[in-house]
């Protein structure tokens, strides 16, 4: 959430997917306006690659591993090839050597989909390489979220009594009358008496 602490909550990675969700939308659109001028071949390819080097290699390692606990190198692939500065090189390169077209749309259709669809991000290496909640980072964000609860009003607070505390004479005589009267301060008003001859 900041150069600190790097870590999202639900909600702040709800608000991070929605930017690549816009940017998502905003390359379908693209795809719409000139799906005359793509190329479906290299599209479907380009898309598919990423996955075929990034992701199948170490899914498959991970749900054979009985202990889940897969090279360090099929996070380092998946990371490489689902980086935007990778697929950005790469549409670099096929623009200088092949041209540049539509069906290059289908890298960042690919990168914006996972990101905003599914919530995949990097992978680092502590975690397991499929989506599996850890018990440190639940305690965590509970914490997190206590700390959001919205505390009770200054006036609700000030007026609610303290544990303990003895009754006023209000709340025992039962109403601002009777605690007047208990006090003695009784307020005579200016004509009561006035004519009398005492």
């Amino acid at each position: 959430m900041d150069q600190v602490n790097v870590f999202d909550t639900p909600v702040t990675a709800r608000l991070h997917r929605a930017e690549y969700l816009v940017a998502f939308a905003a390359t379908i659109t693209l795809g719409i306006m000139h799906i005359g001028d793509i190329r479906w071949l290299p599209a479907v390819g380009l898309f598919l690659y990423i996955d075929l080097i990034g992701y199948i290699p170490g899914a498959i390692a991970y749900h054979r591993s009985t202990t889940k606990q897969i090279s360090r190198v099929y996070y380092v692939l998946y990371n490489i090839m689902h980086s935007l500065i990778t697929q950005a090189a790469v549409a670099g390169i096929w623009c200088l050597t092949v041209g540049p077209e539509w069906a290059l749309l289908a890298l960042p259709f690919h990168l914006f989909g996972d990101r905003a669809l599914f919530g995949n991000f990097y992978k680092p290496f502590g975690l397991h390489f499929e989506p599996v909640r850890e018990p440190g980072y639940a305690a965590l964000v509970a914490e997190v979220t206590a700390r959001t609860q919205v505390p009770p009003l200054p006036e609700a607070a000030a007026s609610a009594p303290e544990p303990g505390a003895p009754e006023t004479a209000n709340a025992k005589a039962g109403g601002p009358d009777t605690a007047k009267a208990v006090s003695g301060a009784v307020t005579v008003p200016a004509h009561a008496g006035a004519g009398d001859p005492r």
